[in-house]
């Protein structure tokens, strides 16, 4: 088991939350109990800022002097947790602070894969008296993601969602959207190349750091975040016929056991394809065509039960 560290019973922990203030009625509500959980049960000092823009939580989560907190909270979905990693790990190892979480998003992907708790109080528990686990990132053309990162069919997918039907419908803005890429067909091939290996040529690629994909569908069944190795989840067949059914293989939890299907551990993948495509990464577009991804140097602590 990896190393972790639970603090003594006493602890009142100083907790930065960073929030998207616009992200909705339902998940104010679920933060604004959370809030109370952690203030009057557990004593928490706990100080909030809300984000005004793209790019604001990354900022807040860099500048926060040492010693100020016990860790950066990342209240809000995939996208939001992905700027505090990013603003944490710009700190570099030797000044980590912990991540804590307060699932609100749609995916929840990170959430799902460390077990953390989705209700109010369960979360509240764990950034209150939680462990830390030590995390390996990757990193995208410098861009730090914590789940995975991809390029192809879901990067095309992340980059072209509906914003206003995920508020509406959820998860199933994605379904409307992979299906309209699949049916408009275009994209790839990709070509890549695993620890400076041969290049091979595939129609989609996922990097994963952990085995959730999406939600709870698996990708990469051996993949830990704990595990200092990225999986390289191959899906070499063009066409639309195969698009389906590598979806169909994801959703009915039957990918892995395809024999086209190939999964290679690595320490480094450089991606390369048509200039300009997106790169996504933890459900947001974080780099373009061509891409090197690796391990980061440092590790992040990061709260959980």
């Amino acid at each position: 088991m990896p190393e972790t560290s639970r603090p003594a019973a006493a602890t009142r922990r100083r907790l930065l939350i960073i929030h998207n203030p616009v992200a909705g009625a339902r998940r104010a509500r679920r933060l604004g109990a959370a809030l109370a959980v952690l203030e009057q049960r557990h004593g928490a000092v706990v100080t909030l800022q809300a984000t005004g823009g793209r790019g604001d939580a990354e900022a807040m989560a860099r500048a926060v002097a040492p010693g100020a907190f016990d860790a950066v909270v990342a209240a809000g979905g995939d996208g939001t947790i992905n700027e505090v990693v990013n603003g944490l790990g710009a700190r570099g190892g030797d000044s980590a602070i912990p991540l804590g979480i307060v699932p609100l998003g749609t995916g929840n992907v990170l959430a799902h894969e460390l077990g953390l708790p989705l209700d109010a109080e369960g979360a509240a528990r764990v950034l209150a008296e939680g462990r830390t686990l030590p995390v390996h990132l990757g990193v995208a053309n410098g861009r730090a993601f914590a789940m995975m990162a991809g390029a192809g069919l879901d990067a095309r997918v992340v980059e072209g969602v509906d914003t206003r039907l995920k508020r509406l419908i959820g998860k199933g803005a994605y379904a409307v959207e992979t299906l309209a890429r699949i049916a408009a067909g275009g994209g790839g091939p990709y070509r890549l190349a695993v620890d400076g290996g041969e290049p091979v040529e595939v129609a989609s690629v996922i990097v994963a750091r952990g085995h959730f994909y999406g939600g709870r569908f698996v990708c990469a069944p051996d993949a830990r975040l704990t595990d200092p190795r990225l999986h390289v989840c191959l899906f070499p067949r063009m066409g639309r016929g195969n698009a389906l059914r590598y979806l169909w293989g994801v959703a009915a939890g039957r990918l892995p056991r395809f024999p086209d299907y190939r999964i290679l551990p690595a320490r480094r993948v450089v991606i390369e394809g048509p200039a300009g495509e997106p790169v996504q990464g933890d459900g947001d577009v974080i780099a373009r065509l061509p891409v090197e991804i690796a391990l980061a140097p440092w590790i992040l602590p990061v709260l959980v039960r």
